[in-house]
């Protein structure tokens, strides 16, 4: 079945991986889900941990008119970074599920509740000591 969309919303995605990514491989997932970043979703706060991945966003519209399909971009993202993955470290398959988990952000309260957890995540697992420490977080400028 294709996937229920809507129009206008946020989308709150995580995704796990089939085992801890190195420094390097999380830096390639993370460019490779920063791509589609002002043309195809306005991203809001994404996080790649070692064992799993977080993101809010809102999807773009497509030239067509209609938005840009929610899993074809998160997946085409994590398909070009498995496959750099892959090359390099010999495996069969990539690092991490090809399965995502993603939910509609309802209101402000639960966008709130989601963008803090991702937010403070690289702390709460002690892989840093303040979230500006951790290279694979980018969280948008709201000036």
């Amino acid at each position: 079945l294709p996937h229920w969309r809507a129009d206008d919303v946020r989308y709150y995605v995580t995704f796990r991986h089939r085992r801890s990514l190195e420094d390097a491989e999380r830096q390639e997932l993370f460019r490779a889900l920063l791509r589609p970043e002002g043309k195809k979703l306005d991203l809001l706060i994404l996080c790649v941990l070692p064992d799993t991945t977080e993101l809010i966003f809102e999807v773009k519209e497509a030239p067509t008119g209609r938005p840009y399909e929610l899993s074809e971009i998160v997946e085409k993202s994590k398909n070009a970074a498995g496959k750099k993955i892959i090359k390099k470290s010999g495996e069969r398959f990539p690092p991490f599920y090809s399965e995502s988990y993603d939910r509609i952000i309802r209101d402000d309260a639960e966008l709130e509740e989601h963008w803090q957890r991702i937010l403070d995540s690289p702390v709460t697992l002690e892989l840093v000591e303040d979230p500006e420490e951790w290279a694979q977080l980018w969280v948008r400028d709201v000036e």
